[in-house]
């Protein structure tokens, strides 16, 4: 039943990355008026490639672009561990070294950005280089005024905080990052890189104690990514504050061997270079009054997960279409919104903490044991058997909501223009 509030029709989302557009689709297409507001200038493109696996497959057909998402794989083929001089210690196919699932879709986080920035820009309203810096309930039972960095105040039903780990609409509407941020022990850098180690979708990893380097190529870019992730106790420094992130990213490997040196030097010249730590976001609710988390917002679930980009999709349709079924209630959209998501949130961070601790070995005795494990994988015969135990936990974290039904009008037409064009 709907309650007394008066009915939600114009929304502010904050963050124009993956869940913010998701969410903008769809409430367009429920008949929602809708802002999204992003902090940085223009659609960021950078970002390491993400996995759409499971549940966030279905809502992307759903959407209408599983087609684009598709077109636009990473199409990765190997994945080898290499020691110290480069030699090649074992070469792995991805379905088995990546944990493939049958429903898994693989795409580089900026080329989905532009997938729906293509898909919405034309019925959504984009404002970029621009944030929110304050929140203020408009009467009991109505909105909220939003005064921003640069535009004048405006008020909206609904304020939806779709702006990543670190959100400002998070901190503005329930508090300080730290009392819902849990440490999983290590941090992770991602960057781009000229494609000098002749690279062809494939993926190369170099192990050290309570470290792992890789460099990778996928299908389609020039370029290559690189990823640096280490073991830390929790590290103090601003999110914002690059210089620093790269001072800590440099401690961390200084001595090291392999191509370490080169990744660092990438790292510093990289145009989108990112560095973070692997962290839960846990909070007792989502909602509070007419303003409403989404996506890491809400609920990070790490790189470790690989399911960040399918929160963020599912959580988005799913949220949307309890404000569509709601009429425009919020709390009993939010209500509804948090039961169907909680459950599948929870096994995605129990399968975070599961994997934070295996991505890096602790020692060199684990590293040459794992080493020698791999190697002796393709020569099994009960290799796939294998392969699948390994996608089990993944499979059930990705799978594990069943999705409503929620009626809308014929999916969007992407705007005319380049493809996907910011």
């Amino acid at each position: 039943m709907p309650g007394t509030e008066a009915p939600a029709r114009t929304v502010l989302i904050s963050g124009a990355s993956i869940a913010g557009p998701a969410l903008a689709y769809w409430l367009h297409r429920h008949g929602f008026a809708v802002t999204v507001v992003e902090r940085a200038p223009e659609l960021r493109t950078g970002g390491y490639k993400v996995d759409i696996r499971g549940v966030a497959v279905e809502v992307a057909d759903r959407m209408g672009i599983l087609d684009d998402i598709q077109a636009a794989g990473t199409d990765m083929r190997t994945g080898t561990y290499v020691n110290g001089a480069g030699k090649r210690i074992a070469t792995l196919p991805a379905d088995i070294f990546g944990a493939r699932l049958d429903r898994d879709d693989e795409i580089m986080r900026g080329d989905l950005a532009r997938i729906l920035h293509a898909h919405t820009r034309s019925g959504v309203e984009y404002v970029f280089g621009d944030s929110i810096t304050s929140l203020t309930p408009t009467a009991p039972g109505g909105g909220v005024t939003v005064t921003f960095e640069r535009g004048v105040p405006r008020d909206f039903d609904i304020v939806v905080g779709a702006d990543g780990v670190h959100s400002t609409v998070r901190r503005l509407a329930f508090g300080p990052e730290e009392q819902f941020s849990r440490h999983l022990g290590s941090y992770i850098a991602a960057f781009s890189l000229p494609n000098t180690f002749g690279l062809d979708r494939e993926e190369l990893y170099h192990a050290l104690p309570g470290k792992l380097a890789c460099v990778y190529s996928s299908a389609g870019d020039p370029a290559a990514k690189g990823l640096l992730c280490f073991r830390s106790p929790r590290l103090t420094y601003d999110h914002r504050d690059v210089p620093r992130q790269l001072a800590l990213l440099e401690s961390a490997f200084a001595g090291d061997g392999w191509e370490i040196p080169r990744l660092l030097r990438a790292a510093r010249e990289a145009p989108d270079f990112y560095f973070d730590a692997m962290h839960l976001i846990e909070m007792d609710r989502w909602s509070r009054g007419r303003v409403v988390l989404l996506g890491d917002a809400a609920h990070c679930a790490s790189p470790a997960s690989g399911q960040g980009t399918g929160m963020a999709l599912v959580g988005a349709y799913v949220l949307a279409g309890e404000l569509a079924a709601a009429d425009g209630d919020p709390s009993a959209a939010f209500a509804r919104y948090e039961a169907e998501m909680r459950g599948y949130v929870a096994v995605n961070h129990e399968t975070a903490q599961k994997f934070a601790k295996e991505m890096m070995a602790a020692t060199w005795r684990e590293i040459r044991f794992r080493h020698l494990m791999m190697r002796m994988l393709p020569h099994m015969p009960w290799k796939n058997l294998i392969a699948r135990k390994i996608a089990e936990d993944v499979q059930r974290a990705a799978g594990a909501l069943a999705l409503k039904d929620h009626p809308a009008p014929a999916p969007l037409t992407p705007a005319a223009g380049p493809p996907y064009a910011a």
